[in-house]
């Protein structure tokens, strides 16, 4: 039983990629032809990074008002006239976790 263990445990790590890969063979549907929606040109790259900076901004500006409505007290004031740091910190990541997830929603 001892040896039984061992040889079983060889035989199924040999045999699982093969077995993978004949699924990934079979299972893998036909490619479909992506639209091209790349800029043919300099000035529409420049023209799409200023669109997606520029709503990225708005919409990291409307995240961060959000939370501040969300929260007890107005978290703007906190920062500007108390200079409470834990505060600034918490905004700080607040603007970064909207900033990511509207990033990852911008690339796909």
């Amino acid at each position: 039983m001892k040896k039984l263990i061992p040889r079983l445990f060889a035989v199924a790590s040999l045999a699982l990629p093969a077995a993978l890969r004949a699924a990934d063979a079979v299972a893998a549907p036909a490619p479909v032809p992506a639209a091209n929606w790349h800029s043919q040109s300099l000035l529409q790259s420049l023209a799409a990074m200023a669109a997606f900076a520029l709503t990225g901004t708005v919409l990291a500006i409307i995240g961060y008002k959000l939370f501040d409505k969300c929260t007890p007290g107005e978290l703007h004031k906190e920062i500007i006239e108390h200079r409470n740091v834990a505060a600034a910190i918490i905004a700080g990541a607040v603007i970064l976790g909207v900033c990511l997830i509207i990033a990852a929603s911008m690339v796909g």
